[in-house]
């Protein structure tokens, strides 16, 4: 008999008569009726080619073949409790599974999550680097931040807005050597999320960076100007360390927060995900 094929519903009916004795009593520990639980015997009966109880003067007998299989039927029942409850466990566990770009992490979600802490001091986390499309099941993940056009076959959250800033340094590094014009004409810096960004002025980037933190901390430095993720530029500029130069332009792309739907519904998932998104 194939495992996908076992009649998972007859077998819980016939433990629960055995137990009793009595499709009576089996049928209000399951919440059905008498005769569903006689259909369900009758079914199962015919299945295995066998008869599982003789009827008597004194009431309801289990047959040889019936009490046969018994422990090993209420043996596998068991096994699957202890199997849902091991899968339930991680709803309650304390420790969180994160994948997230390094430079988010460093300026807009690590102080989140000491915020998330303070009022949640037993959970502990678990940080995955995020740049690329990590599987979930293969890094154990909880949640994924990622910059993407949407959260795709995942649920999922938008932070913050789709929208890019170009930003520049600030002070006396806002003057760059060697430019008689203002930053409007600064070099470019680019990453790969933005890797063309002077195309349109047909201009080379200066320099190429490997993420958009390290775009703004080039820009900061007045290596140029960078155009990056508004979440990441308003950390910056509320930091002092960037000015904008104009103001957010509409982006495909934006920041998601992802999970698959079974990790999406835990409890724990649904409590960090409200506490980032508030």
């Amino acid at each position: 008999m194939k495992r996908t094929h076992l009649p998972l519903n007859g077998l819980r009916v016939l433990d629960a008569a055995a137990r009793h004795l009595s499709f009576t009593r089996a049928a209000d520990e399951l919440a059905v009726t008498p005769a569903a639980v006689g259909q369900q015997i009758r079914a199962l009966e015919d299945l295995l080619g066998v008869v599982l109880f003789r009827r008597t003067p004194k009431g309801l007998e289990l047959t040889d073949e019936a009490a046969a299989g018994l422990d090993a039927i209420r043996e596998g029942f068991l096994r699957f409790e202890e199997a849902v409850q091991a899968m339930q466990a991680g709803q309650s566990s304390q420790v969180y599974t994160i994948a997230a770009p390094r430079d988010v992490f460093a300026a807009w979600l690590s102080p989140r999550l000491a915020a998330f802490r303070a009022g949640n001091p037993h959970v502990r986390f678990q940080l995955a680097a995020g740049d690329g499309e990590i599987e979930f099941t293969e890094a154990n993940l909880d949640l994924a931040l990622r910059w993407a056009e949407g959260p795709g076959d995942l649920e999922g959250v938008a932070i913050g807005p789709a929208a890019m800033q170009v930003v520049c340094g600030t002070g006396a590094e806002a003057d760059p050597p060697g430019l008689d014009a203002p930053w409007p004409h600064a070099p470019w810096v680019a990453w790969p999320g933005d890797p063309a960004p002077g195309e349109e002025e047909g201009v080379e980037p200066m320099l190429g960076v490997a993420d958009a933190g390290s775009a703004v901390s080039a820009a900061a430095a007045g290596l140029g100007r960078a155009r990056v993720p508004v979440l990441l530029a308003e950390a910056a500029i509320a930091e002092g360390r960037v000015m904008a130069l104009g103001g957010p332009v509409a982006s495909r792309r934006g920041y998601w927060l992802v999970a698959p739907l079974p990790q999406w519904r835990q409890k724990k998932v649904k409590a960090l995900v409200a506490a980032l998104t508030t």
